[in-house]
């Protein structure tokens, strides 16, 4: 559930006009629901509440201080893909004690770091990087926690770019090589064989694959509890949020989508996993990301122009693919609506940006309200995978981002200075 919804003819953030935001900060700007932020947290929480268990956050999904402090204060952990991640949430004011550092390629500077600040454990993915941790443990004097990534090789039926847990896919270590991988780490000295981990991939709408994986790896997990002690399992995150249409999940019946399909529910993913977890009597982690941040942000953009082309109906607003990236880089849909609501028919729409590139368009032949130069619009489902991917291309300043809790609202984020895009460069002295 959400917390985006009209108030009479404006669409609110809790109790707070997107478009007064808009009038205040300007746009592009991302607005972020702390009480989305919170209550999507809680819910997974309580439903796992049957096992010993703790939420990570996955930090790669929305990595805004406001956001990340917000999460601390809910004790949440944090997952962690490198050493910037790591620096972010202690700035935020989160626990290195309950973070999980994971990703293919940590380097040494990076693991020293998460040594000094005793993260929780490294989720391993390569018999190179057990070596390499193993080796900066030593000369720092430490033992390095650690879990080894279980490949499961089950397909999730995702999105290509995101699916993490087949053959194919870069992520993590054959689950026929981890035992032998397990019997090497347990002879290097500087190694705490803490848990086991895994992950199949991103935006799940079905809990089979989970239960696939789960089934899977629970002998697995078995038999390293009782030959090296282990004290927990990860399973990842990838719970999968509602993009279309996002503002019908604001409402009570927001479990069904308009077609009448189910979709994952934190209840619904407990219900399956839990009897099969609680028998193996170790502490679940689970990463979390989109779930928790991403129907809890829109980006709100105001319209530049309106260009008709034949028969083509293009709204052009200043936001851009350097933004908000996924409709370009993943095909991704992004439900679109207007900030104040209108009773002009629909027309099939083009909603584009700036950008100088073909790829940079929202939506295509989709049929929206028709909108006028001056208009705001909300792209829905922004709060994970938009600001965190944002980036600076055509020169273009990173967006303000402002948290809303009930009717307060904190800038947690100024818009950038044009001229802060290049203060770190400078011509070559032959060029002077």
């Amino acid at each position: 559930m959400h917390h985006f919804h009209y108030a009479g003819t404006g669409l609110q953030c809790e109790q707070v006009s997107l478009e007064t935001l808009a009038r205040r900060f300007g746009t592009p700007l991302f607005v972020y629901s702390e009480r989305t932020l919170t209550g999507h947290y809680q819910r997974l929480n309580k439903a796992m509440a049957p096992v010993d268990h703790q939420v990570c956050f996955a930090v790669k999904s929305n990595s805004n201080l406001g956001v990340l402090r917000v999460l601390a204060n809910q004790g949440s952990g944090f997952d962690i893909v490198s050493g910037g991640e790591l620096q972010r949430v202690i700035a935020a004011g989160g626990d290195p004690g309950k973070c999980v550092f994971a990703g293919v390629g940590k380097s040494e500077e990076e693991i020293a770091f998460a040594l000094r600040h005793k993260v929780y454990s490294f989720n391993v993915e390569s018999d190179a990087e057990l070596q390499r941790i193993n080796r900066v443990a030593q000369r720092l004097r430490r033992r390095a926690p650690i879990a080894l990534r279980v490949n499961p090789d089950v397909d999730a039926k995702t999105h290509a770019k995101i699916t993490t847990g087949t053959y194919e896919n870069k992520f993590g270590i054959a689950f026929e090589q981890v035992e032998s991988l397990y019997a090497r780490a347990a002879r290097l000295p500087n190694l705490w064989l803490r848990g086991v981990q895994m992950h199949i991939g991103s935006q799940l709408t079905s809990v089979k694959p989970f239960v696939e994986a789960v089934r899977k790896v629970a002998p697995l997990s078995r038999s390293l509890q009782q030959q090296y002690n282990i004290e927990f399992l990860s399973i990842g995150g990838g719970i999968g949020i509602v993009y279309d249409p996002a503002l019908a999940s604001g409402r009570a019946d927001w479990w069904t989508s308009p077609a009448g399909r189910k979709i994952l529910t934190p209840e619904r993913y407990a219900q399956q996993l839990v009897p099969l977890l609680k028998p193996l009597n170790l502490r679940i982690l689970m990463e979390p990301g989109r779930f928790i941040s991403g129907n809890a942000g829109v980006l709100v953009a105001r319209v530049e122009y309106v260009k008709k082309t034949g028969r083509k109906n293009f709204v052009i607003v200043d936001a851009a693919m350097n933004d908000l990236i996924r409709p370009a880089f993943y095909e991704a849909y992004h439900e679109i609506v207007p900030t104040t609501r209108s009773r002009t028919a629909a027309i099939p729409t083009d909603v584009v940006g700036p950008i100088c590139e073909s790829g940079d368009t929202f939506c295509k032949d989709r049929r929206l309200p028709r909108l006028k130069e001056g208009d705001y619009i909300a792209l829905l489902s922004a709060g994970a995978y938009g600001s965190v991917m944002g980036s600076t291309y055509n020169s273009r300043p990173l967006p303000a981002e402002v948290l809303v809790r009930g009717n307060r609202v904190a800038l947690v984020r100024r818009r950038q200075r044009t001229t802060d895009i290049w203060a770190d460069e400078s011509v070559a002295p032959w060029s002077r």
